[in-house]
């Protein structure tokens, strides 16, 4: 293999590496941002479920209150019933405690209501708080993870650099003006040819273009997107059997 093009794959794989890399690094404060937002939500959806359960909590007591009040009053009314002289005052009367015993069931049903509300806002409440445990458990995970693969990647990144400057020296300056003219434009510079075709285009090589590039004397960029081309271990064509074979 030519010495420039194998110096020029391990520079570009050195390269698709980094990018690849700080691109990572640059995600990572929105992933984290993300588990926040998740943690937020569980917490929120926690509070709203306690404040449901004040909330009903509070409702019953007022509907117990006015219960309370219609008793009274009930009360009241049948300690008048029996002290009643005339006919229409009895009938009043009896009207009275019709309404109050009618408002009674009304105030009865609404409690039932509310204390069946009260067991599913419980349970709703007791859900949240296990989801919530389990989020922040989940997203600790997930957050130190990030941190392990910020530190990992950053180690690698640095490696990284300190290896392309030992490429790059191995380069001769015009070889490597072209690669970053190509990387610059292209994103790689450097393509693996396969089945006859370019695998970054994916353009046909002609023939005799094919056949300059097996023998690896020179260097040979793709006609179409320019990249410099190899053959793969396993990508390059089998040799041609010689007469008399």
């Amino acid at each position: 293999m030519h010495a420039d093009l194998d110096c020029l794959i391990r520079l570009s794989h050195i390269d698709l590496f980094s990018e690849s890399a700080r691109r990572r690094i640059a995600d990572h404060p929105t992933l984290v941002q993300g588990l926040d937002t998740r943690l937020a939500s569980a917490t929120t959806a926690l509070e709203a479920a306690r404040a449901g359960v004040v909330e009903n909590k509070a409702a019953r007591g007022a509907v117990e209150k006015d219960l309370a009040m219609i008793n009274g009053r009930l009360s009241k009314f049948k300690d008048q019933l029996m002290e009643v002289k005339t006919n229409k005052e009895y009938t009043a009367m009896l009207k009275e405690i019709e309404a109050a015993q009618t408002e009674l069931r009304r105030l009865e049903d609404r409690l039932l209501e509310r204390m069946l509300e009260a067991d599913d806002l419980a349970a709703r409440q007791k859900e949240a708080e296990a989801r919530l445990a389990d989020d922040k458990g989940i997203i600790a995970g997930e957050r130190a993870q990030l941190e392990d693969e910020t530190t990992r990647l950053e180690r690698e990144l640095g490696e990284a650099v300190a290896s392309r400057a030992k490429v790059v020296s191995t380069i001769s300056a015009a070889v490597l003006a072209t690669y970053e003219t190509v990387r610059a434009r292209r994103g790689a510079a450097v393509a693996e040819v396969k089945g006859g075709y370019c695998s970054a285009c994916h353009v046909r090589l002609r023939p005799q273009a094919a056949n300059e590039l097996l023998r690896q004397e020179l260097l040979f960029q793709c006609e179409s997107c320019q990249r410099f081309l190899y053959y793969g271990a396993e990508s390059a064509p089998a040799p041609s059997a010689g007469p008399g074979a």
